[in-house]
């Protein structure tokens, strides 16, 4: 059974950096992508950030450009998050998604087939 766990998530100051990251277990090759997507209270649940496994193409959201960025680490199946510049509308439920079968809808949820429980992201202003 494929498990997705997110951990990194904390309270921090607007303006600081914070790393998420998401490790696999149950699984023994690569996922086609492996995102990040959050959800604040009373939201929808939405696109944050996506690699492409294998060519290790990236994907951001609009509001996260610049100051996000995502990275993969092969060895150990997992996915990181590295956020800068956080500011209150960041504070969110981050979580970690990937897809096992090749999508081109990776900046929506329908897109991947296994996620994280979440790791909560709280900026305060």
């Amino acid at each position: 059974q494929v498990q997705l766990v997110e951990s990194g998530g904390k309270l921090v100051q607007a303006g600081d950096s914070l790393n998420l990251s998401c490790v696999t277990s149950g699984r023994t090759f690569s996922f086609y992508a492996m995102g990040w997507f959050r959800q604040a209270p009373g939201k929808e649940r939405e696109f944050v950030a996506t690699i492409i496994w294998n060519t290790r193409t990236t994907h951001y959201a609009d509001s996260v450009k610049g100051r996000f960025a995502i990275s993969r680490d092969n060895a150990e199946n997992a996915v990181f998050l590295q956020m800068t510049r956080l500011q209150p509308e960041d504070t969110a439920v981050y979580y970690c998604a990937a897809a096992s079968f090749v999508t081109h809808y990776w900046h929506h949820i329908d897109g991947y087939d296994h996620w994280g429980q979440g790791t909560q992201v709280t900026v305060s202003s």
